[in-house]
């Protein structure tokens, strides 16, 4: 679970949390209708004013803190109708409290935008009826049926006909032959395909998943994004946050953040190209004591291992080069230029962004 959660109110109990922000989304179920945005290819992280109207989500500046300590510092963020967005970083980033300032259950304390066109900070209650929000953890009720949940989330929402949005909704997710069985003695997948047909149910503009897959098995995950792959083609908004790479390459745009501060958002190619690093995969004997060899010398950012292969990162591609080259003429051992892979970007990117905090906490007397 993010850390980040943990400063909101009630922050402790993620599974109570996730009841009770979904209960907060159902009670707003009288808000105004939003008409859908278009589908502008331009992506601008909230600088370009010339298509709003175009951005289901479309904030700039948004901050929050709790009890002296800031979660979430000046993110900006354009996401268009029908796309995927990967929101990745490490624990305790910010990520979920920015999700839950964008479905109104947190308002920010400075910063300003929209979301399905609405102003996240004086229409958060109209807002909430247009999203469907799941929590990291499973959050519904466990000693319901899958129907049963599914017929409370109808009612929260206030759906007509809910015997039948409910029947459409088991049909539509493949649960038909679970649907008088316990949630809680579901399997972690099928606890998260109910997740999803519950936020989901009441025909949502956007989808706010907050790491909906952790723990759940790779067919299960597969399955998954499948079903967010179909929504979006029916121009539902996704923001997914996650910590799995291969997740992460199946998003139609990307967005790092850490320690609060949004450092990279583009698409996969765009992140991986921007980040400047050059990268080399060795193979052949002994590459534990290589690895050990090459982490101190100059140039080499990252050595990480790659089941039989050693990957070696760094941004200094002359640097890098240089240290490297007596140990491409070794004997027994194998060395490629590689693309550099998402994973090590993000990797680089976190550990900068570290350094830079470390250094003005030196700078100001704290303790990094």
């Amino acid at each position: 679970m993010d850390a980040d959660t943990d400063h909101s109110p009630g922050g402790g109990n993620a599974e109570s949390n996730g009841i009770r922000d979904a209960s907060a989304l159902g009670d707003a179920s009288a808000g105004a209708e939003t008409g859908a945005p278009g589908n502008d290819k331009s992506n601008d992280g909230g600088n370009d004013k010339s298509n709003d109207g175009d951005y289901v989500i479309d904030v700039s500046g948004l901050t929050k803190s709790f009890g002296g300590k800031v979660v979430v510092n000046g993110l900006s963020m354009r996401v268009k109708r029908g796309e995927i967005y990967g929101f990745l970083g490490p624990n305790g980033s910010g990520k979920t409290t920015f999700i839950r300032m964008l479905c109104g259950l947190l308002k920010p304390d400075s910063g300003s935008g929209t979301c399905l066109g609405l102003d996240v900070l004086t229409q958060a209650d109209e807002i909430k009826p247009h999203v469907g929000y799941m929590a990291q953890r499973f959050s519904l009720y466990e000693d319901l049926t899958v129907r049963e949940n599914l017929d409370f989330t109808a009612r929260m929402y206030g759906l007509p006909n809910r015997a039948e949005a409910v029947d459409a909704c088991l049909a539509r997710m493949g649960m038909n032959r679970f649907e008088n069985q316990l949630a809680g003695s579901l399997s972690g997948g099928w606890k998260q395909r109910l997740a999803l047909s519950s936020c989901t149910l009441h025909g949502p503009k956007l989808l706010l998943l907050d790491e909906p897959t952790a723990g759940v098995d790779p067919g299960a995950r597969r399955d998954f994004w499948d079903e967010v792959h179909k929504l979006a083609s029916q121009g539902v908004t996704a923001l997914i946050s996650t910590h799995y790479m291969d997740e992460a390459e199946r998003c139609h745009r990307l967005a790092y953040i850490a320690y609060g501060d949004l450092l990279a958002q583009d698409t996969l190619e765009g992140i991986v190209d921007h980040a400047g690093l050059t990268t080399w995969s060795v193979s052949g004997p002994n590459l534990p004591e290589l690895a050990e060899r090459l982490r101190p010398l100059p140039g080499v950012d990252q050595v990480v291992a790659f089941g039989n292969t050693l990957h070696v990162s760094g941004q200094d591609k002359h640097l890098l080069d240089a240290t490297l080259s007596p140990f491409l003429l070794a004997n027994g051992q194998d060395w490629k230029l590689i693309r550099t892979s998402l994973e090590e970007v993000f990797i680089h990117l976190m550990r900068g962004q570290q350094a830079r905090q470390n250094g003005q906490a030196a700078k100001g007397g704290g303790q990094p």
